[in-house]
């Protein structure tokens, strides 16, 4: 039996593991897959800091890390090279002298009165400890322990929060332009028929009403101009038809007058050391999978997820040789996107894509506090029991591109809408100890700096990597203290836990 056993190399996997064993504690991690650092190292690169002088401790740690690897000021380049921010996780790993365990998937939980007494793994052993972190961007050790989450979208009468629900149909940069049909072969859209491809098509919730949706998935690529980049190519099974929309949004883009340069849709900047980029979604028509896939994800079983996996993966792959490729797409696009291709040093062990998909969210956990949109706006409320602070704006993105008519004359026409995305910029708040721990009659020995205890919409600002790093240090020296004492990890001092953050240059307070 171990001290701590940590479910999930994601960053705050990583650093919950590192955190407890400089901390004297024996610590298992166990990663269902083959690398470490999550998204961090899986493709997001250009990382959302929000306040720099909140991003301190482990955060602030592998920051100065990244610049002392380059040789450079902290956070002279947007974010490290994919392959440095895992060299670097790893080192800390080993100099931690943590127990790492690839290719260990989780098939079930042991648990007695509300402890967890192990960890099945899917090729039978079991992995026991005294306290248990749950670091997974999807939840699945909670989940499996019986404790209980939410998943999407709230209606907005749950906490009383302005900002939740289905949100109303508005402009903007993400949302497709007026006047593109839905309809396969109804280029006008006035009789109906069948959908497009790359649609969600389900009814409307009411606006304001809890539907379930969860924030669209997707693949950050890494692209390069180097010589020896590896070009887009098509990939066997790649549908023409799958990418109409794509079509009939540049031509409605031709006919208003709109010259769209590739950059547009996937910021196409060298924000990385090396000449490197980090491909986002940053349009109408991106690398996000706005089809609805998502929404099933968090709870589907192993099969399930690796189908949704690998439907995000074509997603991206066929995106980038469709906008290089496609006749459709403006010579000015295709030219400039063949100036781009996939770097030969990263992601090699997974054909040069990267190997996390983008979960931006799945379950919350339900636990001791739950942190909503009330703690972070109009003004952030003090917590008593701080042990990080978030200050991202709140960031939801595209959660569905569905369709509805409109009432136009003389009869209705059906037309494309993207729905769903919102940003709403906050002032530093404090997380409390409380969004990180269960219900003391849930489960005792449970600590979850990742699914952590919030509404969708305080979520979406928590749930940047550089606030995981910062919760799963807290989370890994709070699995010390309560195995070393005994305590369930709903009655350790926080106090104390708040001193060791502060030595270690955590912010709790500005």
């Amino acid at each position: 039996m171990t001290d701590v056993v940590v479910y999930g190399a994601t960053s705050g996997g990583v650093c919950a593991a590192v955190a407890a064993a400089r901390a004297g504690a024996a610590v298992v991690l166990v990663e269902p897959g083959r690398h470490v650092g999550g998204m961090t190292t899986g493709g997001l690169g250009y990382t959302d800091v929000g306040d720099v002088r909140v991003v301190r401790g482990m955060a602030c740690e592998l920051r100065t890390a990244i610049a002392s690897w380059y040789g450079v000021a902290e956070g002279h380049f947007a974010g490290p090279e994919p392959h440095v921010a895992e060299a670097i996780y790893r080192r800390w790993l080993d100099e931690a002298g943590v127990d790492v365990r690839f290719g260990a998937a989780l098939a079930s939980v042991e648990v007695a009165d509300g402890v967890i007494g192990a960890v099945v793994l899917g090729d039978g052993s079991r992995v026991s400890g005294a306290v248990y972190v749950d670091a997974s961007y999807e939840g699945d050790l909670l989940a499996a322990a019986g404790v209980p989450y939410a998943v999407g979208r709230e209606d907005r009468s749950l906490h009383g929060e302005r900002y939740a629900g289905r949100q109303e149909l508005v402009p903007g940069r993400h949302t497709v332009p007026a006047w593109i049909s839905p309809f396969v072969d109804d280029a006008v859209g006035e009789t109906g028929g069948a959908v497009l491809p790359q649609l969600h098509d389900r009814p409307l919730a009411d606006v304001g009403a809890g539907d379930g949706g969860v924030m669209s998935y997707g693949y950050r690529v890494c692209l390069t101009q180097a010589a020896d980049r590896v070009p887009f190519t098509r990939r066997d099974g790649y549908d023409e038809a799958h990418w109409e929309l794509g079509r009939r949004l540049f031509d409605r883009w031709r006919r208003d007058g709109l010259q769209v340069r590739a950059g547009q849709l996937l910021g196409l900047e060298k924000n990385l050391p090396n000449g490197k980029c980090d491909g986002n979604s940053i349009g109408p028509f991106s690398l996000s999978v706005l089809d609805g896939s998502a929404w099933s994800y968090p709870e589907a079983d192993p099969a399930g997820r690796e189908r949704i996996r690998l439907h995000h993966l074509y997603h991206a792959q066929d995106f980038l040789f469709f906008l290089s490729h496609d006749p459709a797409v403006p010579a000015a696009v295709r030219e400039e996107m063949l100036t781009w291709g996939y770097p030969a040093d990263e992601f090699a062990d997974t054909g040069h894509l990267p190997h996390q998909l983008y979960v931006r969210e799945a379950r919350r956990m339900i636990g001791e506090y739950v942190l909503t949109e009330h703690d972070l706006l109009p003004r952030p409320r003090p917590q008593h029991d701080t042990v990080a602070m978030g200050s991202y704006h709140i960031d939801v993105r595209e959660v569905q591109r569905t369709w509805r008519w409109v009432n136009e004359h003389p009869k209705p026409v059906g037309m494309v809408f993207t729905e769903g995305y919102l940003s709403v910029p906050v002032q530093p708040y404090q997380v409390p100890y409380r969004s990180l721990v269960p219900r003391y009659a849930d489960c005792t020995n449970l600590l979850v700096p990742v699914c952590l205890s919030a509404s969708h919409v305080a979520f979406s600002s928590v749930r940047m990597e550089v606030q995981y790093q910062m919760l799963g240090h807290a989370a890994g020296l709070a699995a010390v203290q309560a195995a070393s004492s005994g305590r369930p990890v709903q009655s350790i001092d926080v106090a104390v836990l708040q001193e060791q953050l502060r030595a270690a240059g955590q912010v709790l307070a500005l």
